[in-house]
């Protein structure tokens, strides 16, 4: 028997807005919601732009939303999120905006309700923090950036 799904509730910030669509999978097995700009941007080589989408959300509790670049617009146009995944936490209802970045060498120009992102929702679990004066033994250790396969 199949638990119930989360529900992800979106909120419309403008009634300008009402033709730009809300997101949603594009494919039946996607894990990634396109995310829509809801106005004309252009972003310049090496530029960073905060691109607004209209919408705020209310995630469940226990869900994280996750802010992923789209690889359509990193391939062709060198397109990409900045902090990425960006973390959207459950008790955040402020408007989804996209930290975008142009690594490429054109400027790229987006057209209001283009697709700029996608967003994952993704279930996690908190932890409890305990302070320790030592830590098990583990075949890792102290071993850090690229030492994992190095022998």
């Amino acid at each position: 028997m199949n638990s119930p799904k989360a529900q992800l509730l979106i909120k419309r910030l403008n009634d300008d807005d009402l033709d730009i669509p809300l997101p949603g999978y594009a494919t039946e097995h996607a894990a990634g919601m396109d995310i829509r700009v809801n106005q004309a941007i252009e972003i310049a080589p090496g530029a960073v732009v905060l691109a607004p989408t209209g919408i705020a959300l209310e995630i469940p509790e226990g869900y994280e939303g996750q802010v992923r670049p789209r690889s359509g617009l990193a391939a062709k146009h060198g397109i990409t999120c900045l902090n990425s995944p960006g973390t959207i936490d459950a008790d955040y209802r402020g408007e989804l905006k996209v930290i975008l970045i142009n690594h490429g060498k054109e400027p790229v120009s987006f057209k209001r309700g283009d697709r700029i992102a996608q967003l994952v929702i993704s279930k996690y679990e908190r932890v409890e923090v305990i302070e320790a004066n030592e830590l098990a033994e583990s075949v890792r250790a102290t071993g850090g950036f690229g030492h994992t396969g190095v022998h």
